[in-house]
């Protein structure tokens, strides 16, 4: 009795081991690309794992950044942002694919008989977000069609939106699981031209990712989170609508329009975005990362660290792994 009453109070005086901390940075402000965390955050899948950790809210500072520099161990990246900073030498590596296949997409209003091709879109104007990616897309685009490749650009951001569906501009690009479905529920019809369809390779848009250095030197840490978040992205595109409700819940009141949130996971989800056929949610496509960072190269978009385009097409099976995944 003496035994056991001293083993009891051997463990009860044992403290308990501490989570390990960890931080991921979000590529935007909450949205339906960032379901997995708060899936796994809702339903304890972090805790389980023996990991403390925070979603930090969006800043002006890149998640590719703060990973990069190792503020945090983890972020949502944005593809073309990723490989543009990746080409540069940054200290980070995908770990995760999102997103599987290409959700953006060029769209104008859908009342407009002038415009039938990508070739009618030049001289017109573009409402675009001030990045570099834009225009070698749609030039190319339209090229490809038998353009110039020759418009006008306005930068205006998020405000594009409002500016196309009121006439002030002719074009922009949007994300169809997200701006997309927001415009059929507010009425806007619209029609659109794929990227694939004119000669741009399909590929994954959003990735999770980690600081690469850390990566290393934590490979079990890392393990566990990815499986974790990989649990989450798992059980949005098995239930989409309870998905939906827990980003909703988790974000505190920051996504203040539960129809887009619902009506983009079904979006996600039927349109194959968060898991393809036959595979484990998450699986990145060495197929896709060679054909994308190809075309970037070959558009001159992929700068050394001194901001020169690189002269040869870099060897990029380093950039990613999916070793952190259960398959």
């Amino acid at each position: 009795m003496k035994t056991v009453l001293a083993a009891i109070l051997l463990l009860a005086a044992t403290p308990a081991l501490a989570a390990e901390k960890l931080t991921v940075a979000l590529d935007w402000t909450p949205n339906t690309n960032h379901v997995g965390l708060y899936v796994a955050q809702s339903k304890g899948w972090f805790r389980e794992a023996g990991l403390e950790v925070e979603i930090l809210p969006y800043t002006d500072t890149s998640s590719g950044t703060l990973v990069s520099t190792g503020v945090a161990e983890f972020g949502i990246l944005s593809a073309v942002s990723f490989h543009s900073q990746r080409a540069m030498g940054a200290d980070m590596r995908a770990v995760m694919a999102v997103v599987q296949h290409e959700t953006g997409r060029l769209v104008f209003n859908g009342n407009r008989d002038d415009i039938q091709r990508p070739a009618d879109l030049d001289g017109k104007i573009y409402a675009g977000f001030g990045s570099a990616w834009e225009n070698a897309l749609i030039g190319s685009i339209i090229r490809f069609d038998g353009g110039k490749g020759t418009f006008d650009t306005v930068t205006l951001g998020t405000s594009a939106y409002e500016a196309l569906a009121n006439g002030s501009v002719d074009f922009t690009l949007e994300v169809s699981t997200w701006e997309g479905v927001n415009s059929e529920l507010l009425g806007r019809p619209q029609r659109a031209f794929s990227y694939a369809d004119y000669g741009v390779p399909d590929q994954h848009t959003t990735f999770l990712g980690g600081n690469a250095t850390w990566l290393a030197a934590n490979a079990e840490t890392a393990g566990a989170f990815v499986k974790a978040a990989q649990r989450g992205y798992a059980f949005a595109a098995d239930n989409p609508d309870a998905a939906a409700d827990i980003l909703i819940a988790e974000t505190g009141g920051m996504l203040s329009n539960p129809e887009l949130v619902h009506a983009s996971m079904k979006a996600l989800v039927d349109g194959g975005y968060l898991r393809d056929a036959n595979e484990p949610v998450g699986l990145i496509d060495s197929g896709l990362i060679d054909g994308i960072t190809g075309f970037l190269f070959k558009a001159g978009m992929l700068r050394d660290a001194n901001g020169d385009a690189l002269k040869e097409m870099p060897d990029v099976s380093g950039w990613y792994t999916n070793a952190y995944l259960a398959r």
